[in-house]
């Protein structure tokens, strides 16, 4: 083509001496400029005949024969070219053919891995432009990742504990459509956290860490897991589903919130806006400040217990080391102290349990059922060290030392820091929330409302209960009972937070205990005891109920009038002598002479009896009177 293009141009001054000598009428009297292109020469002149002096005609015919001849090679050029590709098409296709063809691509043929796959694509990739067909090579170069964070969210829920679940199905029952976005900083899905310290340690399935399945105390299975997997819709598919949805975002977490811009930003630097947001991030556990003083062998060899993965790291401790010690004498050090003691005689393993009180859950029971509890703590196996204030922790010879005040001296392989919980608050200052200087968490008021589009629940609220003031609350059915509400309320139902929730604890399956108001061993307690039978106990009580999530299952039971007409200045009845057996019994809680706070010690299912007389807020002549209501005397 360059050839053609210099011989024009040696040609092109002899086209105005063609036109000159032409005296040919062309047709409809045009000019010879129809194949005239702008600036550009005529390509292929008119075929005229010439009136001119001899010679003119001549040298138009050579004009005419070069530009043929360059026409000719240009569509020569072409057709080789065109020829040549098609020939290179065909062999491709014949080599892809008879690949496929090939035994290699036959189903019993070995296959090849993913690195040989992309090394043959990036080699057949240099002899043609075609790309290959996705089936016979893996990529060479990864395709990019689309964002799994949606922009948007009607309901955003921060934290993928027990409140937000229960705000999300909270939510999609008053608002069908709804389109709910959890954002949690773990790795699973939403998961009940009580079974954790309780049945998951009794299982005899040597998979248990991995399926997360345990029996109940009354035999039947079932999942840590609130729902399976497919209850929940994707992320980024969230916007478009029909008929909304719940989503789960794992893995992140939101680190900064703009309350005046209705969103959030996530520590990966995504932002997603929210038309209401509920904040329910519960708390991180406590740990002890001799221990974080300590060295980095200390804190390797220290378990804070909260999450699923702290419960596989102990249950995997538990087999291979040959101590434990757990310091915290409230529910959770409690209720791990029994699970591990129980199975200490078939490991060959120590347990020992240390806490400040004299004895176990000693903040909460009265003096006299708190010791009785710390003997049948005993009875599992477990080395229990009462009043044990820990002055200091060294790692030495390859165990743990923990020196006490007292001057008493600890060796062990593994501590397990069970000192209580620390509500998580870290987005406050971004949001300019207010924090309870008393009871810590975010102040919320009786709505669980801390802004006008932003609601808190769980562990992390610091509420208005109507009947007993400002309180905070970290327990299972408190994040059911108040994800719940806010969820209504996020929806528009302005409701006060007046439904008192329980909790519950249980030593093994044998003894177990249901609270429900201000539970605190400081104030001045009536007990009223009987005698247990064979039904007394958690096992028995969740198979009348037919679940192991007893606050799931409260019983319908009535609560009738109560007995005995009303006085004030009623004295606590004198705590009941060491030596008794205390089987089952009721716990009245006093404060002002009014009771506050009732613990029903294995008796179940007698929940509603006991919401009713906290919700009445009377003084009573006679707590025995009163006690009759739970058939506490019942065979």
């Amino acid at each position: 083509m360059f050839t053609c293009k210099a011989v024009w141009n040696k040609l092109a001054p002899l086209a105005p001496l063609a036109r000159a000598s032409s005296t040919l009428c062309r047709q409809g009297g045009k000019r010879a400029a129809v194949f005239r292109h702008e600036r550009r020469p005529p390509l292929v002149q008119q075929a005229h005949m010439s009136s001119g002096p001899t010679g003119g005609g001549g040298e138009n015919a050579i004009y005419l024969v070069l530009v043929g001849a360059a026409c000719l090679g240009g569509g020569v050029y072409v057709y080789r070219t065109v020829s040549g590709d098609k020939a290179r098409y065909e062999e491709r296709v014949t080599q892809i053919s008879s690949r496929l063809g090939s035994p290699a691509a036959q189903p019993d043929a070995p296959v090849k891995t993913q690195p040989e796959a992309a090394a043959e694509a990036a080699s057949e990739s240099t002899k043609a432009s075609e790309p290959a067909p996705a089936s016979t090579a893996a990529p060479v170069e990864p395709t990019p990742a689309v964002s799994e964070v949606p922009a948007h969210a009607p309901y955003l829920l921060i934290g993928g504990g027990t409140a937000s679940f229960a705000a999300a199905r909270s939510i999609r029952a008053r608002d069908p459509g709804a389109r709910v976005l959890i954002v949690t900083d773990e790795a699973d899905l939403p998961y009940m956290r009580p079974p954790l310290s309780k049945e998951l340690w009794f299982s005899d399935d040597p998979a248990v860490t991995e399926t997360l399945r345990f029996k109940q105390w009354n035999g039947k299975e079932r999942s840590i897991y609130f729902q399976p997997s497919s209850f929940y819709v994707s992320p980024m598919e969230l916007e478009s589903v029909e008929n909304g949805g719940v989503a789960v975002l794992t893995g992140k977490k939101v680190v900064h919130m703009d309350v005046r811009g209705n969103k959030v930003k996530l520590s990966d630097g995504a932002e997603i806006s929210y038309d209401k947001c509920l904040i329910a991030t519960g708390g991180i556990p406590r740990n002890l400040q001799v221990i974080e003083r300590a060295s980095e062998e200390v804190a390797k060899r220290t378990t804070l217990f909260r999450k699923i993965e702290d419960f596989k790291a102990l249950e995997k401790v538990s087999h291979e080391l040959k101590s434990i010690t757990i310091i915290g004498g409230g529910f959770l050090g409690s209720e791990l102290a029994c699970a591990l003691g129980r199975r200490s005689a078939d490991l060959g393993l120590e347990v020992v349990q240390m806490f400040p009180e004299r004895g176990n859950m000693g903040k909460v029971l009265p003096e006299y059922l708190s010791n009785w509890t710390t003997e049948k703590v005993k009875k599992e196996g477990v080395k229990v060290l009462a009043e044990a204030v820990v002055k200091n922790v060294s790692y030495k010879d390859g165990q743990l030392e923990i020196k006490l005040k007292d001057g008493r001296a600890v060796k062990t392989d593994h501590i397990v820091a069970a000192v209580g919980l620390e509500p998580s608050v870290e987005l406050a200052k971004s949001a300019g929330l207010e924090i309870d200087s008393d009871f810590g968490g975010f102040r919320v008021n009786a709505e669980l409302q801390a802004r006008s589009n932003i609601w808190v629940a769980g562990d992390a609220a610091c509420f208005y209960d109507i009947k007993l003031g400002r309180r905070r609350v970290e327990h299972h059915d408190h994040a059911v009972v108040s994800g719940r509400l806010a969820g209504e309320n996020m929806t528009g139902a302005r409701k006060p937070y007046w439904h008192q929730s329980m909790f519950w604890s249980d030593l093994g399956p044998d003894v177990g205990y249901e609270a429900i108001g201000i539970v605190d061993s400081s104030l001045p307690t009536v007990g009223v005891f009987a005698k247990a039978t064979a039904k007394d106990t958690p096992r028995a009580a969740t198979e009348q109920s037919g679940t192991g999530i007893r606050s799931e299952s409260e019983t319908e039971a009535v609560a009738g009038p109560i007995a005995g007409p009303i006085a004030v200045g009623t004295a606590p009845a004198p705590p009941p002598q060491q030596k008794e057996d205390y089987g089952k019994g009721v716990i009245f809680y006093l404060r002002d002479k009014v009771v506050v706070g009732i613990v029903l010690w294995n008796v179940f299912n007698r929940m509603p009896i006991a919401r009713k007389i906290i919700k009445d807020g009377e003084e009573h002549a006679d707590l025995n009177e009163v006690a009759k209501l739970f058939n506490i005397h019942e065979d």
